[in-house]
């Protein structure tokens, strides 16, 4: 049977306080993750593959449902509503793979927790939004004004280079998509909330403006093209979002499967035309490194 398991953040970290990692899968599903890894995995095996709700999880039941059976490939989708459980369920084996996020969060991710998780493939872009419930346009935000951004690193520094990018704060020299809070030069009288992404749409009429990363976006039922008072530009932007391996599972055959398909014709034609409001552009290709 084709199953998709939802996790919310709260029922799977309650669950890794009492049972660890494995007790995410409930247990049926022991076993479902191939014991064997890299070349030597069996490729008849299930692969599964955690991702975020929307879009990736969008994205790879699409792929299961229409296109893995014509390449043997038997896919389970495991769906995470926050930015670190994807990663430590892949590193402790408890998914073969994971889908939901971009090099610069992995770079900084691997660095802090000691992991070992590589990118395979980008598959696609949500470009970043500045929105508001209470402001119609940029000019409307100055002195006085509270903005929320994501408490991450990395899409935290994305969102002050939004800021920048539109006049609304000045970064310091020199500085980009790497910039912290201290490297904010002239704040412009703007006052900065810090929250976890997925929490900053529920809190969006408790600010004047927030940044929100595309997925959690559209799960808000906000349309980017719309919507937004600021978007990201997708050209040359380093921030594709990629199907991610523990090191040393590249060459598992049903990997390079799902990276084949995640990078198909099909798979284009799906993302552009579920996302036509432009919250998620196909950009496929390897990862820089």
């Amino acid at each position: 049977m084709r199953t998709t398991v939802k996790l919310t953040a709260a029922v799977a970290a309650a669950a890794a306080l009492t049972l660890g990692l494995s007790a995410c899968s409930a247990p049926s599903d022991t076993g479902s993750v191939s014991e064997k890894k890299g070349k030597d995995a069996d490729p008849a095996a299930k692969l599964v593959v955690a991702a975020s709700p929307t879009p990736h999880a969008d994205i790879l039941n699409f792929v299961r449902d229409h296109l893995a059976a014509k390449e043997g490939l038997k896919l389970e989708v495991k769906e995470f509503n926050d930015y670190v459980l994807p990663n430590t369920a892949t590193q402790s084996g408890e998914v073969d793979a994971n889908f939901f996020q971009h090099k610069p969060y992995l770079d900084d991710f691997n660095k802090k927790n000691k992991t070992d998780i590589v990118p395979v493939v980008n598959v696609e872009i949500e470009p970043l939004g500045l929105y508001s419930k209470k402001d119609k346009k940029v000019a409307d935000l100055g002195s006085g004004s509270t903005i929320a951004v994501p408490n991450d690193a990395t899409n935290e520094g994305r969102a002050l280079k939004l800021l920048a990018d539109n006049g609304i704060i000045k970064l310091k020299d020199g500085v980009g998509a790497e910039a912290k809070l201290s490297d904010v030069e002239d704040a412009k009288g703007v006052k900065f909330t810090e929250l976890e992404a997925s929490q900053i749409p529920a809190r969006l009429g408790d600010v004047d403006a927030a940044v929100i990363n595309g997925n959690f976006a559209i799960s808000a039922k906000l349309n980017p093209a719309k919507d937004s008072l600021a978007l990201e530009k997708a050209e040359n932007n380093p921030y594709a979002n990629f199907l991610a391996v523990k090191k040393g599972n590249e060459a598992d055959p049903r990997i390079q499967k799902l990276a084949k398909l995640l990078n198909s014709d099909e798979v284009k034609k799906f993302i552009q035309e579920k996302f036509s409001n432009g919250a998620v552009i196909p950009a496929f290709g390897p990862v820089k490194s």
